[in-house]
């Protein structure tokens, strides 16, 4: 019965349902790819794909009329000289009854455009370096200094727990019984949270000073008391850090006065001590910190007498084409002069998934380029009194709809291209989404970006008076005199977007 009723509810729908082909879900993913991401994207690609390979582009082959063409046409045609007769060639050996076609594959062969088209260089533009910096992280700068300490073997492999444990400031977070657990488990050593604690005091006075702290309080006095060429404003800051951690931080100087019996010059003699330590001494050597990334643009921006020139950067991206080989396998069997057989067909179809595969590849890079391309020069275009002047205030308001019906593609193809990516101006490097904001209006009446109001609130506070900071009542007060009608809760706001304190903690002596 419940079968038959099961059947009886049975019912016929028709829907519609949108989706991806597999080659626009590969461009919308590179769409999202930093340069950076991008080249360790294509790396992988090349060893994956033996159908796909860098091209071996001799520039000095192409004249300057060429590459000029190249640029202002934004063609793909090759500049081989032989194209042509090689397209004659396999042409005159392609049989129509093959089940595959081997023209698509010859184009791409020779050399890939989309690179010069999206750095529009002529030879005797002027070279810009953008340099990569590189280094060693800071756990194997540590990991270096054990062999500068007398460890047992057992104290090596804690010390390199504690080391591998240790965030990018430097800071140990973990717990030290959840450390011997790991040390049991992960690499069978027995060891007593007393062990590990000795350990963990040898590393602490490694390079940077500060470093495998578990707090920041821990941090500034492994600091202070390491510190060559002590001072009574040494002792003092030490002091204060370790009985009056709690106050300094919250900015209660008063208490402080009157707990530790200290002059005013005595306690800012020791507040400067404590301001020249560094909180996270792991940020020194980090080869990239969140704090303060290196970072490489993604575009160009350079300002020639009032004119504006936009650069995709793809100088560290490898040109590729089709594998030579792979086409000849292709060539060979498709030219009709015999019946393939089984194993023979399976190895054809292998050639056409890998060339199918490094053809859709090329396309994507090329259709990626041209996507970062047309976004960037359509908000340079909308921007142009910022990039003109570097002024702030300038910035129109603008949304991701703005650039969106501009460029006619999709508000997801708009994020993508802004998320994550940079531009160099002669302003300095930002990230491309800062340049979004929303619109509010003055008392004029006029629609002005919510960046000018950041900036002009981050003026305010920076010439204020450290002695007696303003509150954002004060803020508020003073932006409205500017003609901008804020509410004290959105200067708030804002200031925690700036990453700005409130009054008490901007408080200096």
């Amino acid at each position: 019965m419940l079968y038959l009723s099961a059947m009886l509810n049975q019912k016929l729908q028709q829907r519609l349902i949108q989706k991806l082909s597999p080659q626009q879900v590969l461009v919308m993913r590179l769409l999202q790819e930093p340069i950076l991401s991008l080249e360790q994207r294509i790396k992988q690609e090349i060893e994956e794909n033996p159908a796909l390979e860098e091209a071996a582009l001799d520039e000095a082959t192409l004249d300057e009329e060429t590459m000029d063409d190249l640029s202002e046409e934004q063609t793909l045609e090759s500049v081989d000289s032989d194209e042509d007769e090689f397209r004659e060639e396999v042409e005159s050996v392609a049989s129509a009854d093959d089940e595959f076609s081997f023209e698509d594959y010859v184009d791409e062969d020779e050399i890939p455009g989309y690179k010069l088209v999206a750095d529009n260089k002529s030879p005797d533009e002027e070279t810009r370096e953008i340099h990569i910096i590189s280094g060693i992280s800071f756990q194997d700068y540590l990991l270096a200094q054990t062999g500068m300490h007398k460890f047992t073997d057992k104290q090596f492999i804690i010390a390199s727990a504690l080391i591998g444990n240790l965030d990018e400031s430097g800071y140990l977070r973990r717990e030290i019984p959840a450390l011997v657990d790991d040390l049991a488990f992960n690499q069978n050593i027995e060891a007593t949270p007393a062990e590990v604690e000795d350990v963990l005091k040898v590393v602490q006075t490694f390079d940077p000073p500060g470093i495998a702290a578990r707090n920041l309080q821990e941090c500034l006095l492994i600091q202070l008391e390491n510190k060559a060429g002590r001072t009574y404003s040494t002792d003092l800051a030490e002091i204060i850090i370790k009985y009056y951690f709690d106050e300094f931080s919250k900015k209660h100087y008063e208490k402080i006065l009157l707990k530790g019996n200290i002059s005013d010059e005595e306690l800012k003699e020791a507040i400067e001590e404590i301001q020249n330590l560094n909180p996270k001494p792991g940020g020194i050597i980090a080869e990239v910190s969140r704090e303060n990334p290196y970072i490489i643009p993604d575009f160009l921006i350079t300002n020639q007498e009032g004119i504006l020139e936009l650069t995709l950067n793809s100088r560290n991206t490898p040109e590729l084409s089709l594998n030579r080989n792979y086409i000849d396998m292709m060539k060979e069997f498709t030219s009709g002069k015999k019946k393939v057989n089984a194993s023979e067909k399976t190895a054809l179809t292998f050639i056409k998934q890998k060339l199918d595969a490094a053809r859709g590849f090329i396309e994507a890079i090329k259709q990626r380029q041209i996507t970062l391309y047309t976004t960037m020069a359509a908000i340079m275009e909308y921007q142009r009194e910022y990039f003109l002047s570097g002024d702030e205030t300038r910035l129109r308001p603008m949304k991701l709809k703005d650039i969106s019906t501009i460029v006619k593609l999709d508000l997801s193809t708009i994020s993508r291209v802004a998320n994550s990516k940079y531009v160099q101006t002669p302003f300095g490097t930002f990230l491309l989404k800062s340049f979004f904001s929303e619109s509010m209006q003055n008392s004029k009446g006029e629609e002005i970006s919510t960046r000018e109001i950041k900036k002009i609130l981050t003026d305010l506070i920076t010439s204020e008076d450290k002695y007696t900071p303003l509150t954002d009542d004060e803020l508020m007060e003073l932006l409205e005199k500017k003609g901008y009608n804020i509410a004290r809760r959105t200067i708030a706001k804002y200031r925690k977007h700036l990453k700005i304190p409130v009054a008490r903690l901007r408080k200096e002596l």
